[in-house]
């Protein structure tokens, strides 16, 4: 059967016909008419709300009328269910500059749903950016990645301070502007240092601790005291390959593969909840420098971005697992 060209009908109207020879109410067509595109919001005015809870039905609806109810514009939104254990988990982002309550009033709405459901819940504004301290000891590739990250932009989150043992890496946020300070750590004086840094901490108003390969052991303590806000990165070859060399213990066994792995610390050494994880092929080409400079640009690039998942509010934590909405 051939095609042909539909011929336009003749017989239309010129124009659309008023709302009363539609049938309709007088304004009701206009309204279904002018509807104005939405304007582009500005990134400081929007929110994130996160939320973890027993699955079942209604959850997504009920979040969205309460923020739609309230003003705010939801601009998305991404959720997960895991069936074994019977949770579901969703990220909302939303705008609240047209919102017609103030935030205590939303986080009021927010707080009824969330116990009707058994939510956990946080709300999130951009406005706040989370403080940043970055711990680190010797090794200064990961910290100069995250500060020429943060003076570029690519990281939404301030970084007013480095911690250090020792005082190798102080020209190096001297550069950035960013204070630095030093607690040597010994056996004896580990537990009182440890409390001058959280009292530094505390002064300085930290949201977040990252360990850019800061080589002392946090104590339970002080890993308590900040629970899924303190972001840590190794090698992944624990504990295969543990100690001072992982990768010249590496070259010895030949590996085929290398990797690097960010989690949140916990009192469990080296095994909290994953955020982040990477890998580089390896041959028997490579020397221990060759897997040392592989293992670096790993850690770099790993931690950067679970510390960039972490300030833009795309993890959930749950047991010892996360839920990256990337």
């Amino acid at each position: 059967m051939g095609t042909s060209e539909i011929p336009y009908p003749s017989n239309l109207p010129e124009s659309e016909p008023s709302a009363s020879a539609a049938g309709e109410p007088p304004g009701r067509a206009s309204q279904r008419y002018d509807a104005a595109p939405m304007p582009t919001p500005n990134p400081l005015s929007t929110g994130t709300l996160l939320v973890s809870c027993p699955d079942r039905r209604g959850i997504v609806a009920a979040l969205a009328q309460t923020l739609y109810g309230h003003g705010a514009n939801i601009l998305d939104a991404d959720q997960h269910t895991d069936p074994v254990a019977g949770q579901f988990f969703q990220r909302i982002r939303f705008d609240l500059s047209e919102m017609h309550v103030d935030r205590k009033t939303l986080e009021r709405a927010v707080g009824e749903v969330a116990e009707r459901f058994e939510m956990r819940w946080q709300m999130l504004l951009a406005s706040e950016r989370k403080r940043v301290a970055i711990f680190v000891s010797r090794y200064d590739h990961c910290l100069w990645d995250l500060l020429l990250r943060h003076r570029a932009g690519e990281l939404a989150c301030d970084i007013p301070l480095v911690v250090s043992n020792h005082p190798d890496l102080k020209a190096v946020a001297d550069q950035f502007g960013v204070e630095f300070q030093v607690f040597p750590i010994t056996a004896a004086s580990k537990s009182e240092q440890e409390q001058r840094e959280l009292e530094l901490l505390s002064a300085r108003r930290i949201d977040l601790v990252v360990l850019a390969r800061y080589m002392q052991v946090l104590s339970t303590a002080f890993i308590e005291r900040w629970p899924a806000r303190i972001i840590n990165i190794h090698h992944s070859f624990l504990p295969a390959f543990v100690g001072s060399k992982p990768y010249h213990q590496a070259y010895e066994r030949g590996v085929k593969l290398i990797g690097a792995t960010a989690h949140y610390a916990t009192a469990d050494l080296d095994e909290g909840p994953i955020i982040d994880q990477d890998v580089a092929r390896a041959s028997h080409r490579d020397s221990p420098a060759d897997l040392v400079r592989k293992g670096r640009d790993l850690e770099r690039s790993v931690l950067a971005r679970a510390l960039r998942w972490h300030v833009d509010d795309r993890v959930l934590v749950y047991g010892n697992k996360t839920v990256v909405f990337d």
